[in-house]
């Protein structure tokens, strides 16, 4: 989406939400001023939307962030504009939001985990990519997609799974999905 779009040229910034702890969570994608918090940088911090603006950020996980922080994202949707922790100034933004999850966000919303109004701002355009388990004749692509990727990382020459191979896999459940293969190909590599 962000390679074929006008944005290609600026940033792209990707985010794993449930990686950062929920303490640090806030000042990561929104940033903070001097003197916010201590150990706060003097002069402040970048967040990571004023890193992106102008391209694309992607929150993975987005199902993970904290009430509070749903709360400042729905702000940065509606008003395209951000405020530093610890700031009073709004900065305005133009960027992209793209969000992924692997939970059912309107389950989460029954639940009160999940604020319904974010949830409609962000659904826009729905991408709804079903488990392994469920396309299990992708196997094979993702598998070369991944052997090429470890051939790089380890100076590795495989060129292809045999269709046994390939069999065997299907037969198997994936409960990891995708990483679990993933990681599977890349064992094998090594």
């Amino acid at each position: 989406i962000h390679n074929e779009s006008e944005r290609k040229f600026s940033k792209f910034v990707r985010v794993n939400c449930s990686a950062i702890p929920e303490t640090l969570l806030e000042s990561e994608l929104f940033g903070y001023e001097e003197g916010a918090f201590t150990g706060a940088k003097k002069g402040g911090k970048k967040g990571l939307f004023e890193e992106a603006n102008e391209g694309t950020i992607f929150l993975d996980e987005i199902g993970e962030i904290p009430n509070s922080t749903q709360t400042k994202l729905l702000r940065v949707l509606q008003e395209k504009e951000i405020v530093r922790v610890g700031g009073t100034k709004p900065k305005n933004i133009d960027v992209r939001i793209i969000t992924a999850t692997n939970i059912d966000l309107e389950e989460a919303i029954e639940k009160g985990r999940f604020r319904a109004d974010l949830y409609y701002r962000l659904n826009v355009l729905p991408i709804l990519i079903p488990p392994l388990r469920l396309r299990k004749g992708d196997i094979y692509d993702l598998s070369i997609f991944f052997i090429k990727k470890f051939n790089q990382q380890y100076g590795r020459n495989v060129r292809d799974i045999t269709s046994e191979a390939v069999e065997k896999l299907k037969k198997y459940d994936w409960p990891g999905n995708v990483r679990e293969l993933d990681n599977f190909i890349g064992r094998a590599i090594i």
